[in-house]
């Protein structure tokens, strides 16, 4: 007697990469439905430490990418250790924020992450883009074939850009796996989202490792790497 698939993964998916260099990158959390509620309740704990300790509402969005380079005034009430001789240190600061996101990743009961990125020709960037994401979905649907599972997939945006609904529409209907097309969420709403921005940041700054992130080489090794089962990004 054959068994009815049932939804058992959700993949809240964020792009990064470096367009000069042609470089795409895929992060993502992904979680057990029965999980979903857990997984938001750590990460809002710890929002809420942010704001209790260093000023940062709940609210506020954490674009990694912004806050860690010091571009994004995100506290609003600057801790003193972070400013000097009168001068705030945003970029110090920033990095404090992402050490305690990257900490609630790590120790999240019932989280898992990954990366994947492909590299291509900077002019043909938005090939380059759809190749990598439907390499993902495909990837996923094959691992969901073998679980005889269900899945969705969340990502960053407001729908508008083809790529993602090309990459679910080219999947065969009635052997599908991976349900509806990619489901938009407005990151500055989404703390899951916010989250996936994160893991696919960290992701980019391991892959491009120019003196400007040197910083954050080791953050997808130290802090993602036992969430993902491949243990590093993978070229896809």
């Amino acid at each position: 007697m054959s068994t009815v698939p049932t939804l058992q993964r959700m993949f809240y998916i964020d792009d990064s990469g470096h367009p000069q260099s042609g470089l795409v990158v895929y992060g993502w959390v992904e979680f057990a439905p029965d999980r979903w509620t857990s997984v938001l309740r750590s990460w809002l704990d710890m929002r809420k430490r942010l704001w209790r300790d260093l000023g940062v509402p709940v609210t506020k969005e954490l674009h990694t990418y912004e806050y860690v380079n010091g571009r994004s005034r995100i506290s609003s009430r600057f801790p003193d250790r972070h400013r000097h001789d009168g001068i705030e240190f945003w970029k110090d600061f920033g990095r404090e924020v992402a050490a305690e996101c990257l900490e609630t990743l790590r120790s999240t009961e019932g989280l898992t992450v990954g990366a994947v990125f492909r590299r291509g020709d900077p002019k043909q960037l938005a090939q380059t883009r759809l190749s990598a994401y439907t390499a993902l979905i495909e990837r996923f649907e094959r691992e969901l074939d073998t679980q005889d599972a269900l899945g969705m997939v969340f990502m960053d945006g407001n729908g508008t850009d083809p790529t993602y609904r090309t990459a679910h529409r080219a999947l065969k209907l009635d052997q599908r796996r991976v349900i509806e097309d990619a489901i938009h969420l407005d990151s500055k709403h989404s703390q899951l989202e916010q989250m996936a921005d994160l893991v696919a940041w960290s992701a980019y700054a391991s892959l491009d490792r120019h003196e400007g992130n040197e910083f954050a080489w080791d953050w997808y090794a130290r802090s993602l790497a036992e969430r993902d089962v491949n243990r590093r990004p993978l070229e896809i």
